[in-house]
């Protein structure tokens, strides 16, 4: 469900003054994550390494109110429920934007995600969930990268992470993550936490 409610009356109130008239209102962090397990835990059970790293990315978010909070056109608004945006390679050489629900649950999560990209992918249609805070994603595994920025017009105003290729080596592998997110909904220490909260539900899944 998503409500429309008075940012005066919430502890948002004071960032949401200052950054709603901001020309610049988004922030980037990057961080270099272990992903080791992750990625071993993957292939043992026959599971996408994109699929589990979005998992990841809502259960970790999942667990802090802010996510739940979107400034949009002005006004904020609070969801009950989020969900993870991926970026599909359609049949037609495009691509098509696919909303995915998170669920606690990993094996309804995965059921969902290969549903809903596998379709999208075929239909070349957009999925798109209105009634649920969207986290945006991108990943690039063409080439390695060090940091990602996107537009900061603050027109597009979802937390968004984008990655590239891993990096492996003879004792673990490395993704560089950046995390962007309009400074309305959370400060920087809420962003450093939600990395943190990220790179251990990567390490104990």
């Amino acid at each position: 469900m998503k409500q429309e409610i008075n940012p005066q009356e919430t502890n948002r109130r004071e960032a949401f003054e200052l950054w709603m008239k901001s020309p610049n209102p988004m922030v980037t962090l990057t961080k270099t994550f272990n992903v080791t397990r992750m990625e071993r835990f993957g292939l043992r059970k026959g599971l996408k390494f994109n699929m589990l790293l979005c998992w990841c990315i809502g259960k970790a978010a999942s667990e802090m109110e802010e996510f739940y909070l979107l400034p949009i056109q002005g006004k904020l608004y609070q969801f009950d429920r989020l969900g993870i945006n991926v970026i599909v390679n359609n049949r037609k050489g495009g691509i098509s934007l696919c909303d995915v629900p998170f669920s606690d649950d990993l094996e309804q999560f995965n059921a969902d995600y290969v549903a809903l990209t596998e379709s999208t992918s075929n239909s070349c249609e957009n999925v798109v969930l209105d009634d649920v805070m969207v986290i945006g994603t991108s990943a690039m595994t063409a080439t390695e990268l060090d940091s990602v920025t996107n537009q900061y017009s603050g027109i597009y105003n979802n937390p968004f992470l984008a990655w590239g290729k891993i990096r492996k080596n003879w004792l673990k592998t490395t993704l560089p993550i950046s995390f962007q997110f309009h400074h309305s909904q959370m400060d920087g220490g809420h962003a450093a936490r939600f990395l943190e909260n990220l790179q251990k539900t990567m390490k104990t899944i």
